[in-house]
């Protein structure tokens, strides 16, 4: 029987295991620590890689132990040889990180938080891997922007910023380019606009609650936009790069 190989590292893995790297207690980077093993667990419960890929190894202790070990031979301040076959993306999230400690730690706890919160972690589940060019590459990791996708889904939220609009202009029109489903479509376009949640994923926290005021409506075109522009998710750069083209390609 052939055996299965553990697929690639992913950068969320990457990051939770660098944050026990730069822990001061973190004591030695052997299988049987407790820390390891702990985080051994966590890495398990990650709703990034598919059942069928995990072998049975499938970041197991020795494992985790042994990226340690990685980043130890990538630490210009070690001494130690460490473990020299590491990836570019082991290089690459230690040299990002290394100078952001309290961000590592915040973007470590976002992650272990959602693996506690079983709804939480129901709704990450829910969300498509869409976009893995883009999310594979994001700073805060696929975990915390699957997190931002779900809090656009909460459908109760949503109805209620659609409400809100709809009593406040009588209509429901992108924030961004001013389409508007109904005045296109008719009868089938009524009600239906989507919603993008304004919060850089660099100001997520722990536990962070979703408010109406936190959703902007917006059509699908500026939506995929707002997502693609991963370092500034905003509506007003994205409304000024739209007018800024429109006067541009004027005759």
């Amino acid at each position: 029987m052939k055996k299965t190989r553990s697929p690639k590292w992913h950068r969320d893995e990457l990051i939770l295991t660098l944050n026990l790297y730069f822990d001061q207690n973190s004591g030695s980077f052997v299988s049987d620590n407790p820390k390891i093993i702990a985080l051994s667990k966590t890495l398990n419960k990650l709703p990034i890689h598919p059942k069928e890929v995990k072998a049975e190894s499938f970041r197991n202790s020795n494992g985790v132990a042994m990226k340690l070990s990685n980043f130890t031979a990538i630490d210009p301040s070690k001494t130690a040889k460490g473990l020299q076959s590491y990836s570019k993306l082991d290089e690459k999230t230690f040299f990002e990180f290394c100078d952001k400690l309290d961000e590592l730690e915040r973007i470590s706890s976002i992650i272990e938080y959602s693996l506690q919160e079983v709804e939480v972690l129901k709704e990450l589940n829910k969300i498509e891997d869409e976009d893995s060019d883009i999310i594979n590459e994001a700073f805060e990791g696929e975990i915390i922007y699957k997190l931002h996708k779900s809090r656009e889904r909460n459908s109760k939220l949503i109805e209620s910023k659609k409400r809100d609009v709809l009593k406040k202009t009588g209509k429901l029109e992108c924030e961004i380019c001013s389409f508007d489903f109904y005045k296109t479509y008719g009868e089938v376009g009524k009600g239906f606009i989507e919603c993008h949640h304004i919060k850089q994923l660099s100001t997520y926290h722990v536990s962070q609650k979703t408010k109406s005021e936190d959703l902007a409506l917006v059509c699908s075109n500026c939506h995929r936009m707002l997502h693609r522009n991963r370092n500034d998710m905003s509506i007003k750069t994205l409304k000024n790069k739209l007018n800024s083209d429109k006067i541009n390609t004027k005759p």
